[in-house]
């Protein structure tokens, strides 16, 4: 059976993140690739995955490992991945309280930002179908919010696309993924200029979320909104104005909480409309 790491819920005062991609992820990794794979050259990654790990964060881990996974795969990446994919534990099933195990589907994550977009990495053909489906899993397990980013600078039209398309999708992971990857200034994430200049290509997605049964994915809205507001308050403001309209309680909340950075300003607009959403 395939396995990941044990790790505490919560983030423990004292004790690194980085420490969630150590050996014990390396040989989690080893062990659940070989149960799909049995030509893995588990020497090889371990290697490489040990070799110079201790001084990176946590955010460097998944990369490293990522890489040192390259040469053990097939050259091809769309069969890379869906080996990876094979190798991945059932998917989550709850939003909340999950821990911080899950960390350990970062590399494979990291895995398709570095190998996913380039076809050089695929035979000279288009990974970008290989890509999608990989993400569309692996946010069940671990969200793709930082590897969708990359998607989303260099191939911008059709990554929105397919997000569009996932607002509708029946698991929340999946669609919390659709606004939380495309916020402008993700934090621990590559900023996306083009949505900071102009965010009118993402509103869509936040309109058609801006309802979800999930507070999960709610929130996600809220924190996007919240970032669109650094840069366009007014864009912001104009949106929150006419939700309130009608608003159900679960929006007047999202209202509030996107607005509560200009608020603590005293923006006068966002204070009154946060009273209007009370």
């Amino acid at each position: 059976m395939p396995r990941i790491p044990a790790a505490p819920n919560s983030i423990q005062k004292g004790i690194p993140l980085k420490h969630l991609l150590g050996s014990e992820a390396v040989d989690c990794l080893a062990h659940n690739i070989l149960l799909v794979y049995p030509q893995f050259d588990e020497q090889a990654f371990r290697k490489a995955a040990l070799s110079g790990l201790e001084p990176l964060g946590i955010m460097e881990r998944g990369k490293h490992f990522a890489k040192a996974l390259r040469p053990s795969l097939p050259d091809k990446y769309s069969e890379a991945i869906e080996i990876l994919l094979a190798s991945l534990m059932p998917p989550t099933t709850e939003t909340d309280g999950l821990g911080l195990a899950v960390f350990f589907y970062h590399p494979h994550n990291c895995f398709v930002s570095e190998y996913g977009l380039d076809p050089v990495h695929n035979d000279g053909e288009d990974p970008f179908e290989s890509s999608m489906k990989a993400q569309y899993e692996l946010t069940k397990r671990f969200s793709c919010e930082f590897s969708m980013r990359p998607f989303l600078i260099q191939q911008q039209d059709r990554t929105l696309s397919q997000l569009v398309n996932w607002t509708s999708d029946p698991d929340p992971h999946v669609r919390r993924l659709c606004s939380e990857g495309t916020r402008p200034r993700l934090p621990w994430a590559p900023r996306i200029p083009a949505f900071i200049t102009n965010p009118a290509p993402v509103l869509p997605i936040l309109e058609a979320l801006k309802n979800d049964q999930s507070l999960y994915v709610r929130r996600s809205v809220a924190n996007h909104l919240g970032d669109i507001a650094k840069d366009h308050p007014e864009t912001v403001f104009g949106i929150c104005e006419r939700w309130l309209n009608g608003a159900s309680k679960e929006v007047k909340w999202l209202i509030r909480h996107a607005l509560r950075h200009p608020a603590k300003k005293g923006n006068k607009t966002a204070l009154q409309l946060r009273v209007a959403a009370k």
